[in-house]
This record gives C-alpha cells, sequence and structure tokens, in this order.
C-alpha cells in the first residue's frame, strides 16, 4: 500500500466531497484522514489517502483531471520521516486581540526550541463583551524532551506581554 498526502481547493459547492470521494473509491483508494473547511468562499482540505501501489498512479491522474470540474488537487506520496526520538505532547491555547504577526511571532519561539507544529487551527471570534475581533489558536506541538517547559513557558509569556494576548501550555 501507498499513502498519498492530497491537498485540494475549489470554489465552494455542494457535491465537491462525493466527488473527490468517488474518484477515490473508483481508483481502490481509502480515505483515512482528512481535515477540510469553508474558507473566504473556496473549499479547501487536506487528506490521506491509502491506495495499492499498482494503483496509485492512475488516482494521481484521475484526481488531476478532476481540475475540468473546478477542483484543484495536488497529491504527494508520502514518506514518513523517522521519529526525532523521545519527546512530549503538549496544547498551545492562544487568544487576544487581533494584530499581524501573532503567528510568526509565536512559531518563530517554537522554531528555537525545535518544536514540531502537528496541528494548528485559528480563528477570528467576536469579543464577548465587545464587537471586537480576537484571534484564537489552537496548537497540539511536539517537545522535544530536553526542553525545559518552564523555559518555554516564561519565553511564551514574554511574547504574550508583547503581543497582548493570553497563551495556556498545557
Amino acid at each position: 500500500m501507498t499513502s498519498l498526502v492530497l491537498t485540494v481547493i475549489a470554489p465552494d459547492k455542494p457535491g465537491l466531497v462525493e466527488l473527490l470521494s468517488q474518484t477515490i473509491a473508483s481508483n481502490e483508494g481509502n480515505w483515512l484522514e482528512s481535515s477540510m473547511s469553508r474558507l473566504a468562499g473556496k473549499f479547501a482540505g487536506i487528506l490521506i489517502v491509502s491506495v495499492p501501489e499498482n494503483h496509485a498512479d492512475s488516482l494521481i491522474e484521475a484526481l488531476q483531471q478532476l481540475q475540468s470540474q473546478g477542483l484543484k488537487v495536488v497529491a504527494e506520496r508520502s514518506t514518513e520521516a523517522d521519529s526525532p526520538g523521545e519527546s512530549n505532547n503538549i496544547t498551545l491555547e492562544l487568544i487576544g486581540h487581533d494584530k499581524p504577526g501573532i503567528v510568526r511571532e509565536i512559531s518563530q519561539a517554537l522554531n528555537r526550541y525545535s518544536i514540531n507544529v502537528e496541528r494548528l487551527s485559528t480563528e477570528l471570534v467576536s469579543g464577548s463583551m465587545s464587537a471586537e475581533l480576537l484571534f484564537k489558536a489552537d496548537a497540539e506541538l511536539t517537545v522535544p524532551a530536553g526542553v525545559d517547559l518552564d523555559d518555554l513557558q516564561q519565553s511564551l509569556e514574554a511574547i504574550a506581554n508583547d503581543l497582548m494576548v493570553d497563551i495556556t501550555l498545557n
């Protein structure tokens, strides 16, 4: 079996998931994991498909032909990287007034500690007491075993004060 990582984007309309799933099934593929959303009028997603090696090329070709129906698909064969060794999994929650640079500042700090972002979800929400937009982020992180979590917390708190956001690590 071969794993394919697919990214998809199209103008949002009913039937896109069915079109995609039918194409995968017709080529002996199995839909494993996915995350899809409507973003700014577009349907966008990422998914993992398992397919017998001898059907992988025909599936990739069939997916590329979906562009004629408005669905752009990029398919990449997966090559699982070696595990980085011992690590800790933590979550990061952030909320604060929206302003440019929040993701950049937090990701730079995480990179200094060689922390891998496994999943990141962000959104703008209306403040409960005002109509101001708040930026909210939730992330799942893999932290190398040697990283001092107290040091990481202090580093993120300093950034949080500068950005005027609240950050919680769990």
